[in-house]
């Protein structure tokens, strides 16, 4: 095993650091970024390929040989900044390019471990992001590395010197504004959503040309609210989202109504859309906006070209419980009665895994993929819930002082039956390999009014976990059907995503720091490999001189600890950090 690669972080924002780096032959194209799954020797896309399925058809490492592969370097983010690490690596030409928490960026020699260059955003001191100070990843493209920061800005760098090419300003972290997931490029635009809906912001998707950094189109996702694009330097409108403001909405509360996109979205080449999740409407306290809230709680059809919102399916109207509709909708295709069935798959928080029609948005299933859900006894032909109203947290008006409605105890909790951490769909096996978790919480309503740059919830609660045993559980589910194929049982809960290979394996991290290997047809573990601190990032896989390496950021944090409550006790002495860990079989293997 080599050496590893330990760095001190950067003491300066905005700081460079240049050593020799790889050659870099050419930049990212339209066609590199189309192709990523079927090609192994990079990683282009946030999804390990548009569609965000998170497979691979590498098989030198499978079920036989996983147990050999062996670290070959590690890279320490350095710092005292060592928060919630859940990035996914990038590699293209030998080079690996990272993000870690409070808006850095790293170039890292895919062979060595050895930094190449660093970039600190130099955020200022009023950033209010909800859920750690995160950041899922950058887009690549042409000779640019691309990502969100916390207070809200795009910023495009030199792929050879981390020097900035570009920046804009998406929208203003005052307001509550700020951008953690990681961009994707369709069409040579880059598009991204913005993080918030607990300042009561208006969520947007808006799409920039890759290259310059121009706006190109802006789509609102909160009803009620006039969509834009940018021809020839000058602003057109395009339509108003939900063709007129308020119907699903009280009053003016559509104004401030949440519904960030806050995840980032895929793209599927098939029907040339793009799937956005949304937020929670704000407030959190439904009794102050009755109504379905559209478009909160829902998956988004736009169109890449204009932004326009091609079809619409809400997972949780008027949803009280914070469960949001952001988690990613992965496009697949399956056999049914001799006819190939074009459809997209959610794993959503509210506890209903869902497989849709991904031309038109039908809903053509939807199953638990959690134990316990005690909102809603079920789904409706439509995919509507079919509401436990007794479970909905009371109206605070009813109680005799005004100041807190009924407790109830909603299952799962406001963080999931999954969270962001991203699934993944073998099309070898035919199942999607879903991270959730089994959680409650006690939840109740209070007043609040609407303040620009304030928190804007409504709502009071307390995380408990429902076993003693386990929180976290890796299911395998099959989408035709609903059965679930086998599961994995975690101690603390799951909050790292997923990869599945061609070579029969699933590969996901757990907050006690190991990353583990699982047969995908049994769930048997394979092999675990402790890295220092817990997983919240996301393992890839590639090739590089003929060899099949496998990555993961370790780096425990996230939501968990700061929002978990009874549950946040379970983990409160996981050890936080901030490595790269590199993989891959002995050369005799």
């Amino acid at each position: 095993m080599t050496a590893m690669s330990f760095k001190r972080c950067g003491l300066f924002a905005a700081l460079s650091f240049v050593l020799t780096a790889p050659s870099i032959a050419a930049g990212v194209t339209d066609k590199d970024i189309m192709a990523d799954q079927q090609t192994t020797d990079d990683v282009v896309t946030y999804g390990m390929g548009l569609r965000g399925q998170r497979f691979s058809p590498m098989d030198s490492i499978n079920k036989e040989t996983v147990s050999e592969i062996r670290p070959v370097w590690g890279f320490s983010l350095g710092g005292e900044k060592q928060r919630g690490q859940e990035s996914q690596p990038m590699i293209k030409d030998g080079v690996m390019y990272i993000t870690g928490s409070y808006s850095r960026v790293y170039a890292i020699d895919a062979r060595t471990g050895e930094e190449l260059w660093q970039y600190d955003a130099r955020l200022p001191d009023g950033i209010m992001p909800c859920c750690d100070v995160i950041n899922r990843g950058v887009a690549l493209y042409d000779d640019l590395v691309i990502f969100g920061t916390l207070d809200a800005k795009l910023v495009a760098l030199d792929a050879k010197t981390g020097k900035v090419r570009w920046k804009k300003t998406v929208d203003n972290y005052q307001d509550g504004y700020s951008i953690t997931a990681a961009p994707i490029v369709v069409k040579g635009n880059v598009i991204t959503g913005v993080s918030g809906g607990e300042f009561g912001i208006i969520g947007k998707v808006r799409a920039y040309d890759a290259k310059t950094g121009k706006l190109v189109w802006e789509r609102p996702t909160v009803e009620g609210h006039m969509g834009y694009v940018w021809k020839d330097g000058k602003k057109i409108e395009n339509g108003i989202s939900g063709g007129a403001p308020g119907k699903t909405w009280p009053a003016d509360l559509w104004k401030s109504g949440g519904a960030a996109p806050w995840l980032g979205g895929t793209y599927d080449a098939d029907t040339d859309l793009l799937f956005f999740g949304t937020g929670n409407p704000a407030p959190w306290n439904s009794h102050m906006r009755p109504g379905d809230n559209l478009f909160s709680s829902s998956r988004l059809a736009i169109d890449p070209d204009d932004g326009k919102i091609v079809w619409h399916f809400q997972t949780t109207p008027h949803d009280g419980w914070d469960f949001d509709g952001v988690n990613e909708l992965i496009a697949f295709d399956y056999e049914q009665n001799g006819k190939t069935v074009k459809a997209a798959a959610t794993a959503d928080r509210n506890g209903f895994f869902y497989v849709l029609d991904r031309t038109n948005g039908d809903f053509i299933r939807g199953f638990p993929f959690v134990d316990k859900i005690s909102w809603a006894k079920g789904l409706d032909d439509k995919g509507r819930p079919l509401y436990i109203e007794s479970n909905r947290p009371g109206n605070p008006t009813d109680a005799s002082d005004g100041k807190k409605g009924k407790t109830v105890v909603a299952t799962p909790s406001f963080l999931g039956g999954k969270n962001w951490m991203p699934m993944a769909y073998s099309p070898k096996s035919g199942l999607f390999y879903v991270p959730s978790n089994e959680w409650e919480m006690d939840i109740w309503n209070e007043p609040v009014s609407y303040k620009k740059g304030a928190a804007y919830l409504g709502a009071g609660f307390t995380i408990k976990s429902i076993n003693d045993d386990y929180i976290g559980v890796l299911r395998a589910y099959d989408p035709k059907t609903g059965e679930r194929v086998w599961e994995y049982k975690n101690y603390a809960p799951l909050w790292g995503g997923v990869m599945t290979t061609a070579g029969g394996l699933v590969f996901t991290g757990n907050p006690e720091g190991y990353l583990m290997a699982f047969d995908d047809k049994t769930g048997e573990l394979l092999y675990k490999f402790n890295t220092g601190s817990g997983i919240v990032g996301t393992p890839v896989t590639w090739e590089m001189d003929g060899e099949q390496y496998i990555s993961v950021l370790s780096g425990w944090g996230g939501a968990v600890p700061l929002w978990g409550g009874d549950v946040a006790k379970r983990v409160k002495n996981f050890n936080q950090g901030g490595m790269v860990w590199t993989f891959k079989l002995p050369k005799n293997s």
